[in-house]
């Protein structure tokens, strides 16, 4: 057991890090807003957000559009995808005792792409390419449910059909993009697929954050009794815990989350796998401190990667090219230094 493990086997975390982790967010996002390809000072930044807090005067309206209307609502999308999926991935963690779980291993995110991608294929709008995305990521989990659930079988059927049932959403996806006009259809669904969040709006935020807000606020409440999860079911009667009914509430919760932040900014990978998996090396397995220091961690992390997307180059660079190329050598890295990790 590491140091890091033995100091917080209480699972509470301290004054010092419960404001760490309030003032994160608001701070990248504050930071977040001032930085772009038109830069905009941080005094200027403030007087126009006191402007709107108390009816003063405003900035010019070009910085005002740039900051309110175009990086303000893509910021909100950051802190909202970037918390929900590293608290799915953990929660996913948890359920199946695997280090290596992520929000999509029962399939919710390929077939949440599937569906944004024929959404694409048919011409609808923004919105209904989010519905449609949401719609296929519950039927997804749905198929994953129907093939791996069942009196008999364990947690590992239900691993098994997730990626069976992603790598049919997947070909699925292929055979759209095979299908796809070259020059409308086919650019618009790959880089989609890359993961952006360059479509966010107060719109998209109004039909997608209360499912990510629901699901993060049930697994908040419940994260004393997510250390329960990797229990047999025996051991899990003699805590007292309805042990299915906790499974059955996380992977719904994981779901609507994952299905949500994927409808909205297409794949983002590597958030749901590789910050709870920081916060755990530092905090320990007990949920109680594990659980919110995902939240808030993956939600500074995303508006930092995204805030390089959209700042680093003329042109955006997709977010899951850089949550790879940042999140895959720094995970080695980890594992190097802590030597693994044991649930």
């Amino acid at each position: 057991m590491t140091k890091a493990r033995k100091k917080n086997s209480t699972g509470v975390l301290s004054p010092l890090w419960k404001t760490v982790f309030l003032l994160l967010p608001i701070l990248t996002a504050l930071a977040a807003l001032c930085i772009g390809r038109i830069g905009v000072a941080p005094a200027d930044m403030f007087r126009s957000l006191w402007a709107h807090l108390a009816k003063g005067e405003l900035l010019p309206d070009q910085m005002e559009t740039v900051l309110w209307k175009i990086r303000f609502p893509r910021i909100l999308l950051a802190l909202l995808v970037g918390a929900g999926l590293s608290t799915a991935g953990c929660a996913f963690q948890s359920l199946f005792s695997n280090p290596l779980a992520t929000p999509d291993t029962l399939g919710v995110a390929s077939g949440a792409s599937f569906g944004a991608a024929l959404g694409l294929l048919i011409g609808l709008n923004l919105i209904g390419v989010q519905l449609i995305s949401l719609f296929f990521g519950v039927i997804a989990v749905l198929l994953t449910w129907i093939s791996g659930a069942g009196r008999g079988r364990g947690l590992n059927s239900m691993v098994l059909a997730g990626i069976m049932v992603g790598s049919l959403f997947s070909a699925l996806v292929s055979l759209i993009k095979f299908t796809a006009d070259t020059e409308t259809k086919l650019p618009s669904i790959t880089y989609w697929l890359m993961g952006s969040l360059d479509s966010a709006g107060y719109g998209t935020l109004l039909l997608g954050a209360p499912w990510i807000l629901a699901g993060i606020l049930v697994l908040y409440l419940l994260r004393w009794r997510l250390n329960v999860l990797p229990l047999s079911e025996e051991e899990a009667k003699a805590s007292g815990t309805n042990i299915r009914a906790l499974r059955i509430v996380s992977v719904l919760c994981a779901t609507a989350i994952t299905a949500s932040c994927v409808s909205m900014c297409g794949q983002v990978g590597w958030v749901g796998l590789l910050v709870p998996h920081i916060c755990r090396m530092k905090f320990g397995n007990n949920h109680l401190s594990l659980l919110p220091a995902s939240i808030f961690t993956g939600a500074a992390f995303l508006v930092i990667v995204d805030t390089v997307a959209r700042s680093a180059s003329a042109a955006e660079i997709p977010i899951s090219i850089l949550t790879a190329i940042i999140g895959a050598p720094f995970f080695i890295i980890l594992m190097r230094r802590s030597g693994g990790w044991q649930m």
